[in-house]
């Protein structure tokens, strides 16, 4: 089965066109050809930018010496009215202080602490489409998919359900943030001196401060709760009270604000992206819905998430077609020279997960929905080369081992219950906005699994 993927641009247009297509669109915005580069060079009126998909480059950027190529501050201006100086977003000295808090709560041990509040969230989520369903009807699956992220975040970081009211209006108020926010805004093209100020929507601004002043309600309820010793040991309390072990100090209450925004993002957006992008690919390959659907009749909790090999390799499969952040940018601190190539000072550095996943000279069919590559050494040998859906380096997501364990099991837990086909005609178009997300949703027909009129899959090519 051919996943879907956007057409691509005439390889010349000017600047201003590209601007354009960049803003709508960064997936759609770049030529074929960069599916076969080893490297590409734009140049703007403003600054040069350089994609690197050589295996190797990418490693010298972000394993070998990733304190010579920090994250671009321009990327980030679009984020900054919602993630403040969270991890995401910070260099150099501010950056190592915050992983050095943050990541012994990510701790490979501390995945089983998480498990139990998955797999509440993953029934609570197959109850809530069961009864959505009926006998059978059509659904929005990124809607489904984004609903149950929110919930296992919520359920991780304050051990609360997205019923809870507060809980219940961050989701809200971010579903008005994802569609008011582009991915990239003005600064991102045109640097800006520090004094100017950022041209964000009057809505993104709105619905950013409303979600902060939302978290920094429960950053403070749980500072009382930890300082009367009755804050539960789930993931904020762990951060809360993890001092950095070279200078004792724990994070502000504001400077939590900031972490728990950028958790919520990435713990909900990207999982979000890629659940739906997995329902959608199983229900136009029905052979590898049924596959996972019998497996996880065996599952019974959820400490035998690790038995859900299949979901697991459909996961990656997914992930390696439909990478969440489709693209990162780093800057360089000084000239380089990259495939005989004069790379300068400041330069923009693409590192692009959507292009290598899908790289013709990395991978056997790449644009083929196959997730029993993941079986052969052909496969391990790109996913070592050319897979990176997490970052990689120190800059890794320290949630990628949770997220590992939360989309096979949400996959599985509904693909058990429901029997999920193609909508005719209804061919989802990827487009990039915070994540990659459909254009129009990803829309599926929805049967209780075993119900008697459930409707034969089809294969959709795109």
């Amino acid at each position: 089965m051919i996943a879907p993927k956007p057409m691509s641009r005439p390889d010349r247009v000017s600047p201003w066109r590209y601007l354009q297509l960049f803003r709508r669109d960064i997936l759609s915005a770049q030529p074929e050809r960069l599916y076969k580069a080893w490297m590409a060079e734009f140049r703007t009126p403003f600054f040069r930018s350089y994609l690197a998909n050589d295996p190797a480059l990418v490693h010298t950027i972000l394993r070998d010496r990733p304190r010579d190529f920090p994250k671009s501050s321009r990327i980030g201006e679009g984020l900054r009215p919602l993630l403040g100086q969270s991890v995401f977003l910070t260099n150099g000295p501010a950056w190592e202080r915050q992983r050095r808090i943050i990541d012994p709560a990510f701790e490979r041990g501390r995945l089983a602490h998480a498990l139990p509040a998955m797999w509440e969230a993953g029934q609570a989520m197959v109850a809530r489409v069961l009864d959505q369903i009926g006998d059978g009807t059509e659904i929005e699956v990124e809607e489904i998919a984004s609903h149950a992220a929110a919930d296992v975040i919520f359920r991780i970081l304050f051990s609360i359900p997205i019923e809870d009211e507060t809980a219940a209006q961050v989701f809200h108020e971010f579903r008005a943030y994802q569609r008011s926010q582009p991915i990239l805004n003005l600064a991102a093209f045109v640097p800006l001196p520090r004094w100017m100020p950022r041209f964000h929507r009057a809505e993104t601004k709105r619905a950013a401060l409303k979600i902060r002043s939302l978290i920094t309600r429960l950053v403070e309820d749980r500072g009382r709760a930890i300082a009367t010793g009755t804050a539960p040991d789930d993931l904020a309390t762990r951060i809360m009270t993890t001092p950095d072990p070279e200078t004792g100090g724990c994070f502000s209450a504001e400077e939590m604000v900031d972490q728990v925004a950028i958790f919520f993002l990435a713990g909900h957006e990207t999982s979000a992206s890629a659940l739906a992008w997995a329902l959608y690919l199983c229900a136009a390959a029905p052979e590898w819905q049924s596959r996972i659907a019998t497996e996880a009749d065996s599952v019974m909790q959820a400490t035998e998430v690790k038995r859900l090999t299949t979901s697991r390799d459909v996961f990656r499969e997914t992930l390696r077609l439909y990478p969440p952040v489709p693209m990162m940018v780093r800057q360089s601190t000084k000239s380089e020279t990259f495939r005989n190539r004069a790379v300068p000072k400041a330069a923009q550095l693409v590192l692009s997960p959507w292009h290598l996943h899908r790289h013709t000279r990395l991978w056997d069919a790449p644009d083929a929905f196959d997730p029993a590559r993941w079986q052969t050494e052909a496969a391990r040998q790109s996913a070592r080369d050319a897979y990176m859906p997490f970052s990689a380096g120190p800059r890794v997501c320290p949630g990628a081992g949770f997220a590992m364990a939360e989309g096979p099991l949400l996959l599985s837990l509904l693909l058990r219950a429901v029997t999920l086909t193609p909508m005719p005609g209804k061919v989802p178009q990827p487009v990039a906005h915070l994540t990659v997300r459909a254009r129009d949703g990803i829309w599926l027909s929805a049967h209780p699994r075993g119900h008697a009129d459930t409707a034969t899959a089809g294969s959709t090519d795109g």
